[in-house]
C-alpha cells in the first residue's frame, strides 16, 4: 500500500494526528512501524468502545506495521486520574492479573497474532530503581502537570491530588521510551499523556512518537460515551442475539458513526451505503449489515445470520405489530428510568408493577431482557419495549430543551 493510501486508512475516523508530517517521514523509510496502545486492566470484559483503538491497531497491521498491545499492569496499580475529580482507587495486583488474562483472550478476535506483541509495563517498572524513577521525574515539571484540565480543576477547587497521580502520565510516557514506539494511539481524553510520551522520548534522545487520537465512541443512547456503568454498551463477549439486538437499537444517525469507527469495510463501500440510503434504501437494512459484521467478528458468520433471523422473526414477522405508533418523551442528559416510562406507556399500572415485571424477567428492551430495575434511558435514541409476550410500545427519548 502506497503512503497516500496508508494515510487515508490510518486517519480514518481519527480525531487528531500529531503530526502528519512526522508520520509521512516515518512511513517513507519503508520499515514496519512500532505502534503502541496501552490498556489499563480496569475491567475484565471489553466492549465496543474499547475496540475503537484495537480496530485502529488492526488498520496499522493491514498496512504492514507491528502493534504492541501494552497491558498496564503496573500503571493499573496507580490508577489513571484522567477525567477524575477525585483520586481513583488503585487496583489490587490480583485484580490486575485477572483482568489482564481476559484481555489476552479477547483481543485476537480483532488483531493478527503474527503482528501483535503483548507487553506488560511491569517488565521495566517492576524492577526499576528509585534512582531511575527520580531521573524520569526530573524530565517533567509540576507546572506542566497542572496544565492538565482535571489536575488544574482539582487544584483550583482545593481537591486533593496525590503525588502518585503525577506519576501516571510519567509512567505512561516512559512506556514509549521503553518500547521505542514510533506511534502511540489513544482516546481524545489521553492526549496529555500521549504528548508526555513524545516529550520523554526527546529527553532520552529518541525520535518522538507520532500521536494519533481516536474519538470516544458514543453508547447506544447516542449521547454519553459507551460505558458499562451507564448501561449503554455492547460487550464483545455477549451472546450473538444480544449484540445484534443492541446494535439494531441505535439511531439511524449513530449508525454511520459506528460504521466509521467499528466496521472494516473500505471507505468507498461506506460512501456507497450512504448514497443508497439517500436514494431511498431503508436504513434498517443497512443497519442489518452493520450488526451482522460486528456479530460475525466476535462470534462467526453463522451466529450472525442466526441472530438476524431471530431478530426478524421476533420483530417483523410474528410478534411486533406493523402499525406500532411512536411515542416521544423528553429527558435531560441524566435520562429517565424505564420503569417510569412503562407506566406512562400504559404497559404497567404503576411504577411498582413495572419494577415487579422487570424482576420477573417480563420486560425486554430492543429484544434484550432487562435485568436492571433502575435502567435509565438517555436522550437521543429510539427503542422498542415489550412487556410479556404481546404488549409492545415504540418510544423515542429526546433531549429536553
Amino acid at each position: 500500500m502506497n503512503i497516500a493510501a496508508q494515510l487515508a486508512e490510518l486517519k480514518r475516523g481519527s480525531h487528531e494526528l500529531l503530526t502528519e508530517a512526522d508520520l509521512v517521514k516515518k512511513l517513507e523509510r519503508g520499515r514496519p512501524l512500532r505502534v503502541k496502545a496501552g490498556f489499563d486492566p480496569t475491567a475484565p470484559d471489553l466492549h465496543l468502545g474499547h475496540t475503537v483503538l484495537i480496530n485502529k491497531m488492526r488498520h496499522f497491521q493491514d498496512c504492514g506495521h507491528e502493534v504492541i498491545f501494552l497491558i498496564g499492569d503496573f500503571t493499573g496499580l496507580i490508577g489513571d486520574p484522567t477525567g477524575r475529580n477525585a483520586t481513583r482507587p488503585p487496583l489490587t495486583p490480583g485484580e490486575v492479573q485477572q483482568n489482564a488474562r481476559t484481555y489476552e483472550q479477547q483481543i485476537f478476535r480483532i488483531l493478527d497474532p503474527a503482528r501483535t506483541t503483548i507487553e506488560f509495563n511491569s517488565r521495566w517498572f517492576g524492577s526499576m530503581s528509585a534512582t531511575r524513577l527520580v531521573e524520569i521525574a526530573a524530565k517533567h515539571t509540576v507546572a506542566r502537570m497542572l496544565e492538565r484540565d482535571d489536575f488544574a480543576r482539582r487544584y483550583a477547587t482545593g481537591q486533593p491530588i496525590s503525588i502518585h497521580e503525577f506519576l501516571y502520565p510519567l509512567a505512561q510516557g516512559y512506556d514509549s521510551v521503553a518500547l521505542h514506539a514510533d506511534v502511540e494511539l489513544g482516546g481524545t481524553d489521553q492526549k496529555f499523556n500521549l504528548l508526555v510520551g513524545r516529550h520523554l522520548q526527546e529527553a532520552f534522545a529518541q525520535e518522538p512518537q507520532v500521536v494519533l487520537t481516536m474519538p470516544l465512541l458514543e453508547g447506544l443512547d447516542g449521547v454519553q460515551k459507551m460505558s458499562k456503568s451507564l448501561g449503554n454498551y455492547v460487550g464483545i463477549a455477549e451472546p450473538p442475539e444480544t449484540m445484534f439486538g443492541k446494535l439494531m437499537s441505535i439511531s439511524d444517525e449513530l449508525m454511520w458513526r459506528y460504521f466509521e469507527l467499528l466496521s472494516f469495510r473500505p471507505l468507498a463501500e461506506l460512501t456507497a451505503l450512504r448514497g443508497s440510503v439517500a436514494a431511498g434504501r431503508n436504513p434498517r437494512d443497512v443497519k442489518f449489515e452493520l450488526a451482522r459484521e460486528i456479530v460475525a467478528r466476535f462470534h462467526d458468520a453463522v451466529a450472525a445470520e442466526r441472530a438476524q433471523a431471530e431478530f426478524i422473526a421476533r420483530f417483523r414477522q410474528r410478534e411486533l405489530p406493523a402499525d406500532l405508533p411512536v411515542q416521544t418523551f423528553t429527558a435531560d442528559e441524566a435520562g429517565t428510568r424505564l420503569a417510569g416510562l412503562l407506566k406512562q406507556l400504559g404497559l404497567a399500572a404503576s411504577t411498582s408493577e413495572a419494577y415487579r415485571k422487570i424482576a420477573e424477567g417480563a420486560v425486554r428492551l430492543d429484544g434484550v431482557k432487562v435485568t436492571d430495575r433502575d435502567l435509565t434511558l438517555k436522550p437521543g435514541a429510539s427503542h422498542i419495549v415489550q412487556v410479556g409476550p404481546r404488549r409492545f410500545a415504540r418510544l423515542v427519548v429526546e433531549k429536553a430543551l
